[in-house]
């Protein structure tokens, strides 16, 4: 996958949390197999790493796990690795999505990097009534989830999805997600009940349930918004506390509180 050009990597911020090169790759695994890269990742290993030939490389595509593959022919621009063994079996995300309220750019990087981290199997911008910024890059999000990924040693990537408006999505919620459950960050929830809150859902069987966490733009959901979330019987009001934080903040607050209760904490 090519990443956009301001995303990059160096010597100090090495793809993995262990130093070892590691990549996230669109083709199939399986022992034996070459792989020929795009420009982007035979430039990162060759020209900001100096890998050369029989250096090790690890592999995922989110589908296979996680393979070990040595350096055939280091090149800038199409380097050909040798695939040799699976080190890892592929691993499912915990069954959370994150839907949120698009924010500025370097504050967006941060949330589709941070929702990653966190496990997070789908991200979704939602459009409401308050959001300020609505044109986005789908591939900037995809490209920060994939290096997030690597990063942190994930052998699976969050689904990005393309921006929706909050009213059309939850129109169609039952076709889209099937006995989902929402969480939304209500402002006008009571601050210090999120704990009693979640722990009353996972004794309901909430705990590793399908679940959705949503969260709005800073100016907060409109009163409409917040009428017609709270008027469905497959959502329920969370607060966040009682201080006001920006919405990438509230963003990954929300799935650690989530994360802790509900999810495989």
């Amino acid at each position: 996958m090519t990443r956009p050009a301001d995303i990059t990597d160096t010597d100090d911020n090495p793809r993995c949390a262990s130093g070892k090169a590691r990549l996230f790759v669109e083709g199939e695994l399986r022992a034996g197999a070459s792989l020929t890269l795009e420009a982007d990742p035979s430039h990162y290993l060759v020209n900001v790493l100096r890998m050369g030939a029989g250096d090790g490389v690890l592999l995922f595509n989110g589908r296979d796990g996680e393979w070990a593959a040595r350096i055939a022919e280091p090149h800038k621009k199409h380097c050909v690795l040798e695939l040799i063994e699976r080190t890892r079996a592929q691993e499912p995300l915990p069954d959370i999505w994150l839907l949120f309220a698009p924010v500025k750019k370097a504050r967006l990087d941060f949330i589709a990097q941070k929702a990653t981290e966190m496990g997070a199997a789908v991200i979704q911008p939602v459009v409401t009534a308050r959001t300020v910024v609505t044109r986005l890059k789908d591939e900037r999000l995809q490209a920060n989830a994939v290096e997030a990924a690597e990063q942190c040693g994930l052998v699976a990537v969050p689904e990005v999805r393309a921006a929706a408006k909050l009213a059309g999505l939850l129109a169609q919620w039952d076709a889209i997600a099937p006995g989902r459950r929402i969480l939304f960050c209500d402002e006008g929830a009571r601050p210090g009940e999120a704990r009693v809150v979640l722990e009353k859902l996972a004794g309901e069987g909430w705990r590793g349930a399908p679940l959705a966490v949503l969260v709005g733009p800073e100016g907060g959901f409109s009163p409409e918004e917040r009428d017609m979330l709270r008027a469905r019987r497959d959502t329920v009001a969370l607060s966040l506390g009682p201080r006001i934080m920006r919405a990438d903040t509230a963003a990954i607050a929300a799935l650690a509180v989530v994360g802790l209760v509900l999810g495989d904490w």
